[in-house]
């Protein structure tokens, strides 16, 4: 079986990561959506409320689970038997950053890194503009997964 774990902290899961895991059902048997609780960062919902946001997204879709981690994501992706860590990239700036920590995990643990690039219509949809955006009152339903409705 193909797993991969799809990291981040997700606050709020977005189209653009929705979509990353769509097209990456096409590659892998199982995709761990992997919200990380990252302490150095400020995040406006809750780790409950994150993963409660993601399984809407992908109710009645058994090959996606939604797990939260605090440990190293490599670490994290061998706990769960996972042989692939999924990426997105919205803008070259983050290639360097992916390839250097995909590098590292593949010579740490063997573990492949395969990036996809995100679809030109979400590459101006992060979570942090729509954090902002959010903050302002501003309603972001078109940034969100369909079906995905998060109250402002």
């Amino acid at each position: 079986m193909k797993r991969a774990i799809f990291p981040g902290t997700f606050d709020p899961f977005t189209i653009g990561h929705y979509s990353i895991v769509k097209r990456g059902l096409n590659l892998f048997d199982e995709i761990i959506i992997a919200i990380g609780k990252n302490q150095s960062k400020k995040t406006l919902f809750s780790v409950e409320k994150r993963i409660e946001i993601v399984e809407q997204a992908f109710a009645g879709e058994k090959r996606v689970k939604v797990i939260s981690y605090d440990s190293l994501t490599v670490d994290f992706a061998q706990s769960v038997d996972a042989g692939f860590i999924l990426r997105g990239l919205r803008t070259v700036g983050d290639f360097e950053y992916e390839r250097t920590i995909g590098d590292t995990n593949r010579i740490l643990t063997g573990i492949e890194t395969v990036i996809l690039f995100t679809e030109s219509a979400y590459s101006h949809i992060s979570s942090t503009v729509a954090r902002d955006l959010m903050s302002y009152g501003k309603d972001i339903t078109e940034f969100l997964p369909p079906g995905v409705k998060i109250p402002l």
